[in-house]
C-alpha cells in the first residue's frame, strides 16, 4: 500500500536476472495509425497514401515502428505502475513489418538489474520481444529504467 494506493508494480527487487512476463494482447487497427500521423505529424507517404502504393519497399498497410513501441508500452505499462521512476535509453531493432490488423504481445525479460549509488531505486534493462498473431518477432527494444526498491515504498 502506497498513500492509500495498492501498488501494482514489480519494485525493483522483484526484477532479478530472468524474470519473464507477458502482456496481453493489443490488435492495431486503421484509427490508431490516423492518430498517430496526425499527433505525430509522421505523414511519409508509406503510411498515409493508400493508392500510390508500386514503389514503396513493404506492401500491404504497414504501421510506423515507432508506434508499435509506444503501443508495446502501453501494454506493459502495469508492470511499473506506482513504481517506475524513469524510463532512461533503448535500443530498438525492427525485425519484420507490423500490418493494420495484426495483434502484438510482448513477451519482456530482465537482462540487468542494478541498484543504483542512491538507496531506495535501482537499475533495470529488459529485453522486450514484440511479436504478432502468428508468434512471428516485429520488433525487439531493450529500454533501461529507473524503478523504486522496498526501502523507498
Amino acid at each position: 500500500m502506497e498513500h492509500g494506493r495498492i501498488t501494482r508494480g514489480f519494485y525493483f527487487e522483484d526484477l532479478t536476472l530472468g524474470t519473464t512476463w507477458l502482456s496481453q494482447g493489443r490488435t492495431l487497427v486503421e484509427g490508431d495509425l490516423s492518430n498517430y500521423v496526425n499527433l505525430t505529424w509522421f505523414t511519409e507517404d508509406l503510411f498515409t497514401d493508400q493508392h500510390q502504393r508500386a514503389g514503396n519497399a513493404i506492401a500491404g498497410r504497414p504501421v510506423p515502428a515507432l508506434m508499435v513501441m509506444a503501443f508495446a508500452e502501453g501494454l506493459v505499462l502495469h508492470s511499473m505502475d506506482r513504481t517506475g521512476l524513469a524510463f532512461l535509453n533503448v535500443d530498438m531493432d525492427v525485425k519484420q513489418p507490423i500490418q493494420i490488423g495484426d495483434t502484438i504481445y510482448v513477451h519482456c525479460e530482465v537482462i540487468e538489474a542494478r541498484p543504483t549509488s542512491k538507496p531506495g531505486r535501482g537499475l533495470v534493462r529488459t529485453r522486450n520481444t514484440v511479436t504478432n498473431q502468428k508468434g512471428e518477432t516485429v520488433l525487439v527494444y531493450r529500454p533501461l529504467r529507473l524503478y523504486k526498491s522496498r526501502e523507498n515504498a
